[in-house]
This record gives structure tokens, C-alpha cells and sequence, in this order.
């Protein structure tokens, strides 16, 4: 496959598995592209194919300023989008852009977010997207309003619009000295101008509110608890509910006995086909209820994790005899390694959480997700409602690290309210999010590849199964590279995306064999990957990385060792060094990561460290500890007490190197960062131990040999 054609797969096998928005199949979705490449636009065209205009799988953007834009007669400036904020903290960076353009305080800029009512159709939140489409977006709405203001005002002063400045929410007249703010001119009117082309952009270099570390909007609210989440949300005459869930996975209801459960004051159980629930006024009450219902389940034979990869790698077949023979005939040297990672869960601290309410032939719910649009398509799509009878509110939640993309909490609670007549709280307890939600896919990487005795690469062949193409390809120079994706059809787990979708499985795979491609030729890790490197970003984090840590000046022992790796995907380029200390029980402490990043030019430093730093703490726990148990179509570890993610003693001293590159376009952050901290450990237990891990996670804390 060529570039063009990995990335087209990747962008599709991202849309299927992260939204499930458009049951498109192949040939459709790359209709809806034109047939070339997805790309998201940079101006007023952003998040739509750039091949089919402003169009996308039947959804217009609008072009007016007024959709995304509204300035009150007092000069407060009321911003709209479908982005939503799930910690990232894309509500700061985005009023930084928009106050950017428009030349206004921030302080005046209030983001509404996620509301279905209220904000302009979004596909959704994910895929690092946020910033270098939403953020070009706004600001190019911004930009237009700053010109229109400008205009209002010299029509009124009877001056040429060249001769007058925007700066601080209002429009001054240099010559003299005249000034109205931006409220005076709107008199809190619509700016009803539609934006035609993509109109020049502040330059980064010129950055006054943007570029800066502006602090969380509401931050006081998250960390005095003010703040409610979707699992806070209270409504009048609300009531309280609970689903009946099926016995494992696959199962059969055979029988149901609710007669117990309906004796209990004031619960009304809930029965609809296969779908039984319960609704009570208080969560305890409804608890008991739920345990009351006799249901007989059948639940067929099924895989358990000791048996996944076999079947994974049967399932997804291989399509092919390998097409680098001739090129691995020149080698010097010759390596053919497996790697494999395990399904792992999201674990956000806030499991999915619902309140459903129907009025007047209306249903509004307030639900997490990250796909508020996806989830009101869900709602009208199960009860039959148009467009116009369903509401979608997101408040802010707590993390959803794209496995919150689904609608079914918020199905549930909607059928429970209106069977209730109420409005219905659901919120899934862990065992439930544990079990119920989808998983980052479990995969099997194998990698052949050639090396010259002076460290030039030659020949490389990558087959992914079932974790996905994201971060496939190898951004090494290498002549007529293999990257293929092989789909498993039958997981015996619901699977779908998880921050950074297959690029951590791949990146680990590929660092892992360059690692192990370097030790065969006596090179040293860095020099081995910059020799094979013409890529300048990804040269330049190499050696940031590098040079912040001290790469060369220590030498790995048995009790220490040093590891290095790194990568690019989504237009994010990290490296990453870490240092680890091997105890005398032959376990693994991460000491020391030093991790360099790169993303174009900077929005808010402060709230993109923060996005790397929980990145490289989340990416610990898929190295060393996270991994879903099953068997018999069961969970086996559905709790935090048996599902181990990383703790405060885990977290090692971490630095994170920012480049700011403000001659190139911002990219997003918020799933790149995950990708090269777990070769970079598994390479450093290497340096000290000689024992090569080609597994995620690696073991808890546990040196292994071989």
C-alpha cells in the first residue's frame, strides 16, 4: 500500500470504530471523499472532507458568523461549538484562539460546548482534532466579526476601515482618539455575515493571548467540587435507575421473574423485549429491586485470554506471502519478531452517567460523551423521534479517552423515564463500565525486517492484526516498506477506541524492533534511529529528548537502565527516554522519563504539559499493568481491586520538553503522547536486564526472562 492509501485506511477504520456515525461502506465513504484522501480543512471549511466542500455525510456547516458568535450588548462575547471539554481543557485554548482573532479579553469569552440545541452540528471529540480544526474554525469566525465590527464602526465615524484598530473589545479611532466597545456597535444583534474562503489568520509569532498558559476556565469549580458533572446533574421530580445486565456476553434471556421486585414500595420495574430495568427514588432502593429479578441467562462457550492471540491471529487470516524477500536477501542481518497487547480498558473515574427527560414531546438528556450529535442520532433513531424532539446536553465530564463515543447509557436512562413518566438519573457503576463498555482492541504485530552491518535499514514488513492501521506505517527510511492491517470480524470482546487507537500497539511493535535492530549491529539506540531518519520533526524530538536526559553519559547496568523510542501520528511528533531501576526482587521501577514534543505552534503550554503528563502516566499502566481477564463470555477482573492502573507510587519523576514550532500549524495533543513511553521502558529493561519484553503489558513490575 502506499502512504496515501494507509492513511485513507486509517481515517476510515477511525471513523467506523471511533463514531460509528455513517454506516458507510467502503465504497460509499470513499465517495463522500472524492476518492482521495480525508483531510480536515484549516479555515472555515474545517472538519469536513476537503473533496466534498462543506459538506459531510449530509451535514452542512454553517458559514455564518452568527452560528458561531455572539457578542451582547455589553460586550460579552458568547462562543459556540460541538467540541467538548473532557479535561483536555480545549475550552481554555479554544476562547484563547477566539480571543485571539477578535482582539477581545479573554475574560469575556464564555465557551457553550456540547449542546445540541444550542451549537453548529459536530462529527465529534477525538482524534487529537479539536485544535487544528475547531481551533482554525473559531478563529476564522473571529477574524470575520473583528472585521465586521470594524466596518460598523467607520460606516458610523463616516472613516476608511483601514484607518482604525481593534485591541481589547473595542474599536478606536487613532487619528481621534474615538473608541466604542464591541457591545455599543452589535447592540447584542446577530452578525449575519457568512464567511466565504479562508481569510488570513493572526500569525503565531504575533500571539498575544494565545501562546500563552491562561489557566483552566473553572478551574476553582473542579477542585473545590462546585463543578457538576453528568453524574451531578439533578432534576425535578427525578427517580433512579437500574439495568438488568445479561449473565455474560452473547447471552440469551431464557426467563424473568420481576414479582419479587415489584412488591417493593414505590418501585416500578421496567420490561421491553430483552431490555429490564428498574426506577425507584433513591439509588439503594432500586439496587435491592434489581437484585430481586430472577433471570434465567444462556450463555454459550467462549475464548478466554488465554486463547486470544491464536484465535485473534486465525481470525483475522493473513492475505497475503510477504513482498520484501528480495530485499531481506541483501541484508546483513535478518530479525522476524511477534508482538502482542493485550484488551484493556478506559477506566475513566466517572463511569458513563445519564438523566433523561421527556416534556411536551421533547427528550432532553444530559449525559457524558464525546460525541453529543452520534448520541442524539442514538436517541432518535431508538424512540423514532425527528431531529427537532431530542436534546443533547454534555457538561464537562471526567475523561472519556474515546471510549465514550456510544449512546447506551443514554438510551437506557431515556426508555426508563419514559416508561417512569419521570425524568431517570443512570449512572453504570464500575463493575459495569468494567464489563460493559468497549476495550482498546487487543493485536498481534509482526515485523520482518533487514539491516545492513553499517545501520541502514533495508527492508521492513509490519502486519497489524485486529488493534488497527493507526501509526502502521514507519516514518524510517526504508525502501518499499509492508504495513498491513488485517480486521478481526469476530472479537470476543466489544472493542473500539481508546486514546491513540492502535498507534500505542504499533509504536510499541515498531520501537521495539528498531531497539532490537540496533543491539544486532552494535549500534546505540539514537544513532541507529537517526542514521535511518529524514523526517527534521521527528530528528529534532529524537534529540531534544535526548539531550534533556543525558542520553550516552550513563551506562546501563543490572540494576539500571536506560531505553529510548518514539514516533509521530497525528501530527504530534514525541520521543521519549526512560530510566528504570531493577530491585533485588528482579522488579522494575520507572524512575525517570524525560519526554520531548512537538506539535506546531503552542495554544496554551501549561494545558498541553498537562495533556502530555497524563498521557505518559496513562501509558504506564497499558505497559505494566492493565489487561482485561475473561473467559466464558465473563470479565474476571471488573474492578479496580483486580484491574490494576497506575498509582501515585508508580509515577516516576517526569519532564516534558515542548517545542514550539510557531511557523507551523497547531496540531492536537491529547492521544499522541501515550505512544513512546512503553518501548522506551520495555527497551531500558533490555539495557539492564538482556531480557527482551515483546508483550503489553510486560508484567507487573516483573522482570521476566527469555
Amino acid at each position: 500500500m502506499t502512504v496515501d492509501e494507509l492513511r485513507l485506511e486509517a481515517e476510515l477504520h477511525e471513523v467506523r470504530d471511533r463514531i460509528r456515525l455513517f454506516e458507510l461502506d467502503r465504497r460509499e465513504f470513499l465517495r463522500l471523499c472524492g476518492g482521495g484522501l480525508l483531510v480536515c480543512a484549516a479555515g472555515a471549511g474545517a472538519l469536513v472532507a476537503q473533496e466534498s466542500g462543506r459538506n459531510f455525510g449530509g451535514h452542512q456547516l454553517p458559514q455564518e458568523v452568527s452560528a458561531w458568535i455572539h457578542i451582547d450588548a455589553d460586550g460579552k462575547v458568547t462562543v459556540y461549538t460541538g467540541k467538548v471539554e473532557i479535561g483536555q481543557n480545549i475550552r481554555t485554548s479554544l476562547a484563547q484562539s477566539v480571543a485571539e482573532e477578535l482582539r477581545t479579553p479573554f475574560a469575556s469569552i464564555t465557551m457553550v460546548m456540547g449542546d445540541t440545541d444550542l451549537v453548529p452540528w459536530d462529527m465529534g471529540t477525538f482524534g487529537s482534532r479539536s485544535t487544528p480544526t475547531m481551533g482554525p474554525q473559531l478563529r476564522t469566525m473571529a477574524m470575520t466579526a473583528r472585521e465586521m465590527l470594524i466596518e460598523t464602526a467607520a460606516e458610523r465615524w463616516k472613516v476608511d476601515p483601514a484607518s482604525l484598530k481593534a485591541e481589547n473589545g473595542r474599536v478606536t479611532n487613532p487619528a481621534t482618539r474615538a473608541s466604542m466597545g464591541y457591545g455599543e456597535i452589535t447592540k447584542g444583534e446577530k452578525l449575519t455575515r457568512a464567511v466565504a474562503g479562508d481569510p488570513p489568520l493572526t500569525p503565531a509569532s504575533e500571539w498575544k493571548i494565545a501562546g500563552t498558559a491562561v489557566p483552566k476556565v473553572d478551574g476553582r469549580e473542579f477542585v473545590t467540587g462546585k463543578h457538576a458533572y453528568p453524574s451531578d446533574i439533578v432534576r425535578p421530580g427525578m427517580v433512579f435507575g437500574k439495568v438488568l445486565r445479561p449473565a455474560g456476553y452473547n447471552a440469551t434471556l431464557v426467563s424473568v421473574d420481576a414479582s419479587a421486585a415489584e412488591k417493593i414500595p414505590g418501585v416500578q420495574v421496567v420490561r421491553d423485549g430483552d431490555f429490564v430495568g428498574v426506577v425507584a427514588d433513591d439509588v439503594w432502593t432500586a439496587e435491592q429491586a434489581l437484585l430481586k429479578i430472577d433471570a434465567k441467562w444462556q450463555v454459550p462457550p467462549q475464548i478466554s485470554n488465554a486463547e486470544l492471540f491464536a484465535a485473534l491471529k486465525k481470525g483475522a487470516g493473513d492475505d497475503g506471502a510477504s513482498e520484501i524477500e528480495a530485499a531481506l536477501a541483501g541484508a546483513d542481518v535478518k530479525l522476524a519478531r511477534t508482538y502482542t497487547v493485550a484488551y484493556i480498558a478506559h477506566a475513566p473515574l466517572e463511569p458513563r452517567a445519564a438523566v433523561a427527560e421527556w416534556a411536551d414531546g421533547k427528550l432532553t438528556v444530559w449525559t457524558g460523551t464525546q460525541r453529543p450529535f452520534g448520541v442524539k442520532d442514538d436517541l432518535a433513531k431508538a424512540f423514532r423521534l425527528g431531529a427537532s424532539q431530542v436534546r443533547v446536553i454534555m457538561p464537562d465530564m471526567g475523561s472519556g479517552y474515546g471510549g465514550k463515543h456510544t449512546g447506551e447509557c443514554a438510551v437506557e436512562a431515556a426508555r426508563l423515564a419514559k416508561a417512569a413518566g419521570k425524568p431517570v438519573k443512570l449512572v453504570w457503576t464500575r463493575e459495569e463500565e468494567f464489563t460493559w463498555a468497549y476495550f482498546r482492541p487487543a493485536g498481534v504485530m509482526e515485523i520482518r525486517s533487514g539491516v545492513q552491518r553499517d545501520g541502514t535499514l533495508v527492508a521492513w514488513e509490519h502486519h497489524n492484526y485486529n488493534s488497527g492501521p493507526s501509526g502502521v506505517g514507519t516514518p524510517y527510511m526504508v525502501a518499499n516498506p509492508v504495513t498491513r492491517y488485517h480486521e478481526w470480524r469476530d472479537a470476543p470482546l466489544a472493542q473500539g477506541s481508546y486514546r491513540g487507537l492502535a498507534a500505542t500497539a504499533n509504536h510499541f511493535a515498531r520501537e521495539t524492533h528498531m531497539d532490537e535492530l540496533a543491539h544486532e549491529v552494535a549500534m546505540d539506540p539514537l544513532e541507529f534511529r537517526l542514521k535511518n531518519l529524514d523526517d527534521a520533526r521527528l530528528q529534532a524530538v529524537f534529540t531534544a529528548a535526548a539531550e534533556r536526559f543525558g542520553w550516552g553519559k550513563m551506562k546501563s547496568t543490572a540494576e539500571r537502565g536506560f531505553g529510548i523510542a518514539g514516533g509521530t501520528e497525528k501530527g504530534g511528533y514525541t520521543a521519549a527516554c526512560v530510566e528504570v531501576e531493577i530491585d533485588a526482587e528482579k522488579k522494575v521501577h520507572i524512575r525517570r522519563v524525560v519526554q520531548a514534543w512537538e506539535s506546531g505552534a503552542v495554544v496554551n503550554p501549561d494545558g498541553l504539559r498537562n495533556q502530555i503528563l497524563g498521557a505518559m502516566v496513562q501509558a504506564i499502566g497499558g505497559a505494566l499493568f492493565e489487561s482485561i481477564q475473561f473467559a466464558n463470555g465473563k470479565v474476571t477482573n471488573p474492578r479496580f481491586a483486580a484491574y490494576r492502573v497506575p498509582r501515585f507510587a508508580d509515577t516516576p519523576e517526569i519532564e516534558v520538553v515542548l517545542i514550539d514550532r510557531k511557523d507551523l500549524a497547531s496540531a492536537g495533543a491529547g492521544e499522541t503522547g501515550i505512544v513512546a513511553v512503553a518501548p522506551a521502558v520495555g527497551n531500558a529493561i533490555f539495557a539492564a536486564t538482556g531480557s527482551r519484553l515483546r508483550q503489553m503489558p510486560m508484567g507487573v513490575g516483573t522482570v521476566v526472562s527469555g
